[in-house]
């Protein structure tokens, strides 16, 4: 059975200060107990404004009717009042109001995994390394996640999106790309498993194996995996992208990196 129609909870003013939440209907149990673990989902587009959480919905989708409670994140980007410091903010606020929802709705915030694809896997990580959280981000699953800035930005990577975003260079601000950079932020206390699509011709796979070794190095709790299919294969269910995308879900959301 499919889930419901994902139910849209602000968390702030702004248009896209808001969040989808999709939860399994009565006939998909919670995998691994009575309420459902967390999944924050987080899109890309290279935090331009133009891509919305749209991209999300068909991962709520198939993960709401395997059991999980999907927290599907809009925020806002460059262009329509993000960038820094407002994009973490947004993150930060829209993660933390899962508490009150999580008293609504039944939900284990005692297992939140952070679903991020390509910019939204920046976001991902970034989020793992806040302290202090009403919400503390339990793992991560980056899906081509754009993990070291200062590389991306040296590649120009889709027009100069890293620069777009943060709207200095680190030789400017270099404090705003050690507190942006994943690398900056390392070490984690919470596992992170990296995929990274095997024809990936928009995200290189540096960005993932570069962040995996250093994260290794550091100490955190870290694993690369190489997936079939290219960038977009890893928010397509029914590609074996996605499957492997479930599996990391589900890895993370017991608890177990292996």
């Amino acid at each position: 059975m499919m889930p419901s129609n994902p139910r849209r909870l602000a968390y702030g003013e702004h248009p896209d200060q808001y969040a989808e939440l999709s939860l399994p209907d009565g006939g998909a149990a919670a995998p691994f107990g009575n309420a459902p673990a967390v999944v924050v989902i987080i899109h890309g587009g290279y935090w331009r404004s133009r891509y919305t959480a749209e991209l999300g919905r068909p991962a709520a989708r198939d993960l709401a009717a395997r059991g999980y409670a999907c927290w599907n994140l809009e925020y806002r980007r460059a262009g329509n009042g993000g960038g820094w410091p407002e994009t973490f903010e947004d993150i930060s606020a829209g993660i933390d109001a899962l508490a009150p929802v999580a008293v609504d709705y039944g939900l284990d915030l005692s297992r939140v995994t952070v679903l991020g694809h390509s910019a939204g896997g920046h976001l991902a990580v970034w989020a793992a390394g806040r302290t202090g959280a009403a919400v503390p981000v339990t793992a991560v699953v980056s899906q081509a996640g754009v993990l070291n800035l200062a590389e991306a930005m040296e590649l120009n990577l889709s027009d100069g999106a890293v620069l777009n975003f943060l709207g200095s260079s680190p030789e400017a601000d270099p404090h705003r790309y050690r507190s942006s950079d994943p690398l900056q932020r390392l070490p984690l206390s919470v596992p992170v498993i990296a995929l990274h699509g095997d024809a990936d011709r928009h995200v290189p796979l540096s960005q993932s194996a570069g962040f995996v070794q250093a994260a290794v190095q550091s100490g955190s709790p870290a694993q690369l995996r190489m997936v079939p299919g290219d960038h977009f294969d890893l928010i397509t269910p029914g590609t074996d992208a996605w499957d492997a995308v479930v599996e990391a879900v589900a890895a993370v959301s017991e608890a177990r990196l292996t």
